[in-house]
């Protein structure tokens, strides 16, 4: 059947609707006079009542814009620069972040999408494609906000340039995938590890569990006795000073036994590091408080998404009553 504007004119459908409106036919007339579908009655009749004047059933091809030079020069010019970063054997990033680079361009008044940029990066033999990854069978599932808290760090150079490595605390719920927690620290010990779990329940409340692997910090591991060494203590015999924290808090705590089944913190994870060593080593950043600031703004894109809001403070500081625990 031809399209709706190609059979009836713009002043044949309003008379039928308005025929409706005044109870002179029903929607089911309507609908076979027209050969349209319930849904698509409604979709007419909201835009006839909307402005009955305006009212037209003509349809408008939609003219896209072409890529300016500038914009395809900016777009070559970011790819270029991707490509040096993944090609520098001295920086841990091993392929593509499109995303990342329409953000980069968007900061510039760049406002292209993602296919696009793809598009371009393989006529310039920037494209690598994603290899499949075998999906973990086992998870944690839980039903509610604050029933479990996947808490982990991750130390690394998180910018070419800096003279040490950093360590990334981050916690996030695991039913809403909310960060509770994000902050940079000078290394991964007790005090660093307490101070974050500090900023969670001051925030947000107690949760009930903390899910965590098996560092030093968390948990005691003995090995197997050998041939000429038995050991007395075996493992978690001793509490660990964190450990000590968590009981008197009330908070149970669950050990992950592999990094595949902690995949909730590990994915954002990723895309944190991914993100902050690439913006470290395009703006030449090489101090913590830096670093700190490019934390931040990635912080601020996972939260609020598309929106470009970003937050007032420091993000473990930041209260959100809605996600309380």
């Amino acid at each position: 059947m031809a399209q709706l504007h190609k059979r009836f004119s713009d002043e044949q459908v309003i008379f039928l609707l308005q025929a409706y409106e005044q109870g002179l036919m029903t929607r089911e007339e309507v609908q076979d006079t027209l050969g349209i579908s319930r849904s698509r009655f409604f979709v007419l009749w909201k835009e006839y009542r909307e402005d009955p004047e305006a009212f037209s059933i003509s349809y408008q091809r939609t003219t896209y814009k072409r890529i300016s030079p500038a914009a395809e020069e900016a777009i070559e010019h970011e790819l270029m620069r991707e490509k040096d970063l993944i090609e520098d054997p001295e920086i841990p990033i091993s392929g593509y972040n499109y995303s990342a680079i329409r953000d980069r361009l968007r900061k510039q008044g760049i406002d292209i999408s993602v296919n696009t940029i793809i598009d371009r990066a393989k006529k310039l033999g920037c494209h690598k494609p994603r290899k499949k990854k075998k999906a973990h069978d086992r998870e944690v599932l839980t039903e509610s906000v604050g029933a479990l808290i996947q808490h982990d760090g991750s130390t690394h150079r998180w910018s070419p340039f800096a003279k040490k490595k950093w360590t990334l605390i981050t916690s996030i719920d695991d039913y809403s995938r909310k960060i509770l927690f994000a902050d940079f620290f000078s290394g991964e010990t007790t005090w660093a590890h307490i101070q974050a779990i500090k900023a969670v329940v001051e925030t947000f409340g107690l949760p009930l569990r903390y899910y965590v692997d098996s560092l030093r910090v968390f948990r005691f591991v003995q090995g197997r006795d050998s041939f000429w060494r038995k050991h007395v203590l075996q493992t978690d015999d001793i509490d660990t000073q964190w450990g000590k924290m968590m009981r008197l808090l009330g908070i149970k705590v669950v050990f992950a036994l592999s990094p595949q089944a902690k995949g909730k913190v590990e994915r954002p994870y990723r895309w944190m590091q991914d993100r902050i060593i690439r913006t470290c080593a395009l703006e030449n950043f090489r101090e913590l408080a830096d670093a700190r600031e490019v934390l931040q703004e990635e912080l601020d894109r996972y939260t609020y998404p598309g929106t470009g809001q970003q937050s007032s403070g420091p993000f473990h500081n930041r209260r959100n009553p809605s996600h309380s625990i």
